[in-house]
């Protein structure tokens, strides 16, 4: 979006918008730099409340991508209040101050707007150390990459709205989507982690697209190890897709390749656009399965080791 701009040099701007990465960071002392975030969303489902746990956990996850802690957050809210009932923008907002409080940090306010549809999200404030900051353009060759929940909630929640996939099954899969990556993050500060990113509306291959371009090197995605939600594909055999998926795959055209044969449906899951999606973590590969293993210690019962990073002459994902 920003491509052509330049900002004035600034040392202390240790990332910028130079590159594709989750926030700004800017280093305060030699001990301390602070994240700065923005990020909304459309209702994903029509439960206030889960929207706005969704949404805070969505905005939150752009600081745990970084290796930070979040502090402070504000609420943003465009609500149509002439048209809904406030009932409603209540139920969003105690969603989301509830998501920040169970991330310790301070909810402080915000800004509301009318809108013609209800959209909610928050900018975030978060601490990391300035030598610690965690962005996508470190991976280096033989990191492992690793990856910490599942894939498939675009089509899950398209289908839902289209009567494909009834409410009940789309609620078990909510607490995932609504769950914080500060676990993952926790679980990654024992590793050596090189390069991060969390897998948001790009889908999998747009972000490790980011990633690849942004280290100069090829990243391997192995299909058969990628977790996803047991109905996204089923929904997709059904003809269900998302608004993005088209977009998606324009967008990385050029810079992934498919190495192994996938049924037209089974590739769609590679541009399926996630909200609250995971991490994707790029570590010594020697390092990878412990990290797997302390991540479902952790409680990240979805962690699975997806691919690896090696050397090229362009930057590339394949998908193998």
């Amino acid at each position: 979006m920003l491509k052509g701009f330049a900002a004035p040099p600034d040392p202390d701007l240790l990332v910028g918008f130079a590159t594709s990465d989750d926030a700004a960071v800017y280093r305060l002392s030699p001990e301390t730099a602070v994240i700065s975030t923005v990020d909304f969303i459309t209702p994903p489902v029509d439960d206030p409340y889960w929207f706005g746990q969704i949404a805070a956990a969505n905005s939150l996850s752009d600081v745990y991508a970084m290796g930070g802690r979040p502090i402070l957050a504000l609420n943003l809210v465009m609500f149509p209040s002439k048209a809904l009932d406030l009932g409603l923008l209540r139920e969003i907002l105690r969603g989301g101050n509830d998501k920040v409080a169970e991330a310790g940090a301070c909810m402080a306010g915000g800004h509301s707007v009318e809108d013609n549809e209800p959209k909610y999200g928050l900018s975030v404030t978060g601490l990391v150390h300035p030598d610690r900051v965690w962005t996508n353009a470190g991976a280096r060759a033989g990191d492992a990459l690793v990856l910490t929940k599942p894939l498939g909630t675009g089509v899950l929640f398209n289908a839902s709205r289209a009567g494909k996939l009834p409410y009940a099954e789309l609620e078990t899969i909510l607490p995932a989507v609504a769950g914080l990556n500060a676990a993952a993050m926790q679980a990654a500060l024992g590793s050596e982690v090189h390069a991060c990113t969390d897998v948001t509306g790009f889908g999998i291959v747009g972000h490790t697209v980011e990633m690849a371009r942004a280290s100069g090197l090829a990243f391997h995605l192995d299909f058969r190890s990628l977790p996803f939600h047991p109905q996204a594909l089923p929904m997709y055999r059904k003809g269900q897709t998302t608004g993005s998926n088209d977009a998606n795959r324009k967008a990385a055209d050029g810079f992934w390749e498919r190495r192994l044969k996938l049924s037209a449906d089974e590739e769609e899951l590679l541009f399926d656009p996630q909200t609250s999606g995971g991490l994707l973590l790029a570590v010594p590969g020697a390092q990878a399965d412990a990290l797997v293993a302390a991540l479902r210690a952790a409680g990240v019962a979805a962690a699975a080791r997806v691919g690896e990073v090696t050397d090229s002459a362009r930057p590339v994902v394949t998908v193998r």
